[in-house]
């Protein structure tokens, strides 16, 4: 059976790589992250490989139908690139994306469509994201959550949704690094 991820990183460089290559850039770095974690993730590796590497396709111009880029991206997983459900569940709900939906009215929406995957993936994803820098290296979830405010400004709707986030990214952040901690103590 194929890997999702050798149909994934194809996918994802095809909408992102010449009209968002920064993007492209970040989406790379995040399914690097992934690798990184894979020691927890067991048979679920794969998985969020898959979803990292993806989670950002929804800003792609083809795609950007509602602005909300992590519903616009699993529809599309789900419509037209017939994606494995768990793949667009994650996508759709990547790093605290309910919070956002909420932000712009489109938490019911979000949630009707697409189920949450397990927390664990959930936080796995977070974590993954939060630790990636627009340019696709390595960063802290602090550095990355002030980045994201800088960017889009304090009073702007993400600057506000990312600062009511940053608590819960830094719990997911912590539940990653705890079962990443306990896994390495784990004799063989």
């Amino acid at each position: 059976m194929p890997k999702l991820t050798e149909w994934a990183y194809p996918l994802a460089e095809s909408l992102l790589a010449e009209p968002l290559p920064r993007r492209w850039k970040h989406c790379l770095g995040v399914a690097e992250r992934a690798r990184t974690i894979a020691l927890v993730l067991d048979q679920d590796a794969d998985l969020l490989e898959a979803a990292a590497v993806l989670h950002d396709i929804g800003y792609a111009p083809d795609l950007a139908k509602t602005g909300f880029h992590p519903l616009d991206g699993a529809r599309y997983l789900r419509d037209v690139a017939d994606a494995d459900k768990r793949v667009i569940n994650l996508v759709a709900h990547h790093s605290c994306a309910w919070m956002e939906a909420e932000a712009r009215g489109m938490r019911e929406e979000l949630e009707g469509e697409f189920p949450r995957e397990s927390a664990h993936l959930n936080d796995a994803l977070c974590y993954c994201d939060m630790n990636t820098t627009p340019d696709g290296t390595s960063t802290n979830p602090i550095d990355r959550i002030n980045e994201i405010a800088g960017r889009y400004g304090p009073d702007s709707l993400i600057g506000q949704f990312i600062r009511r986030a940053e608590p819960e990214i830094l719990a997911c952040t912590s539940r990653v690094l705890e079962r990443v901690a306990a896994a390495k103590r784990q004799p063989m």
